[in-house]
């Protein structure tokens, strides 16, 4: 799936959901072998900053994940329509087979319907390869929370992009306030964490909880 402003929103808000195993930011539908996220954002490969989600279909479906999609952005952003000329962003889902082709297009036409204007998003074949973005590009809001990144000892892009773990920090920290602090006790409680994992997670819900108790 591709989208829009940034694909940092776009890999927590899918991380976070029950049956998503893991995702990866990258760049999706361009000619370029291997670009950089400065040459995509220069308009000069066709590519589009995307996001690729790996699921377990015994929890969650391909309908599912193509419903969650539109709630993530505005699929009627006009300006999606200059892809290519004046941005090198767009509103897209890339799929590989034909019934998840089919599925997509039943998802954007049951949003549609309850939309007062068009959606501009494209529902496109992938037919290049994904090439994953670069380490300050995955899982980016758990890499701004450095004690709890450096916590987990992942020291590579391959190993971001495996972890479980990771994948669900991130959705999670992307959160606001409140909602951090709840789901964050609560992955505790389900998850088994390293040492320092666990209690670098228990000082940020201690800071979280500081920091709103000051704001009330």
């Amino acid at each position: 799936m591709a989208i829009v402003d940034n694909f940092w929103g776009l890999e927590a808000a899918f991380g976070r959901v029950d049956g998503v195993v893991k995702t990866a930011t990258g760049y999706c539908g361009g000619t370029l072998k291997k670009p950089t996220h400065r040459e995509v954002r220069e308009g000069r490969t066709g590519h589009t900053e995307s996001v690729k989600v790996i699921y377990d279909n015994r929890k969650i479906s391909y309908r599912s994940l193509c419903d969650l999609f539109w709630e993530t952005h505005d699929p009627t952003n006009k300006e999606y329509l200059g892809f290519g000329v004046t941005t090198h962003y767009r509103s897209g889902i890339f799929y590989v087979k034909d019934n998840q082709r089919k599925q997509a297009q039943e998802s954007k036409i049951r949003r549609q319907m309850k939309l007062n204007k068009r959606i501009v998003t494209k529902i496109i074949p992938r037919d290049s390869d994904f090439f994953i973005a670069e380490n300050q590009h995955q899982k980016y809001y758990l890499q701004k929370n450095f004690r709890l990144c450096e916590s987990l000892n992942l020291r590579s892009t391959e190993q971001f992009v495996e972890s479980n773990i990771a994948c669900k920090l991130n959705g999670i920290l992307a959160m606001d306030g409140n909602t951090v602090v709840d789901n964050l006790n609560r992955f505790m409680r389900s998850r088994a964490l390293l040492k320092q994992t666990k209690l670098a997670c228990d000082r940020m819900v201690e800071e979280l909880g500081r920091n709103e108790a000051a704001r009330t």
